[in-house]
């Protein structure tokens, strides 16, 4: 199971750079051209779009696997276990629901495109929404799983707090650089 979720994190994030730099690449070009030589490519003006919905979308699923989205913790986090517990079930309920609305609401606009292209490139419109059905089940996979671990107690106390700043997300990332910096800051400050 781990090294499925390893070849789909490796995906996501190859799907997330890979956009950003051709979105980066074609928008750079088209505007040379433009200031340049007062002329451009309009198909890059629609695959850099399409390139930019891939990257939010396919990012708000890496989000919600790290926990990155935004959220409000103050009355969270002063609640005792249960009350916690009870707080992340609620609010698991309420984002399956949305999923579910945002599923829904992409494939048919996603049957829809199936008859229609764009206009400079003939890529159909199906892409174009099927990014949705790609959030919208991967966000759900992610609060099921979720939802799964609070309901069998592997949640600790901290998880049940979904809401962490971004210096706790480094911090989780990488604690192998926090140990080699702890170790180097005594041997730099004797060189001073």
């Amino acid at each position: 199971m781990k090294s499925i979720e390893k070849f789909l994190q490796r995906a996501m994030n190859a799907v997330i750079v890979t956009s950003l730099a051709l979105m980066v690449g074609m928008v750079f070009c088209n505007v040379v051209l433009r200031f340049a030589f007062n002329s451009g490519f309009t198909l890059t003006e629609e695959l850099s779009r399409l390139m930019f919905l891939w990257l939010i979308f396919v990012g708000s699923v890496v989000a919600m696997k790290e926990g990155s989205h935004l959220g409000v913790d103050s009355l969270v986090a002063k609640l005792p276990r249960a009350g916690k517990v009870f707080c992340v079930l609620a609010g698991n309920v309420l984002m399956l629901w949305v999923c579910w609305l945002f599923f829904v609401g992409s494939w048919r606009q996603t049957v829809v495109g199936l008859g229609t292209d764009m206009p400079a490139s003939g890529i159909s419109m199906a892409y174009h929404y099927a990014t949705g059905l790609l959030m919208s089940v991967g966000v759900a996979v992610c609060v099921l799983v979720n939802t799964w671990r609070v309901l069998t107690g592997r949640a600790r106390d901290e998880e049940l707090v979904q809401v962490r700043d971004s210096e706790d997300a480094e911090r989780e990332r990488s604690p192998v650089d926090d140990a080699a910096n702890d170790a180097a800051s005594p041997v730099a400050e004797n060189h001073r």
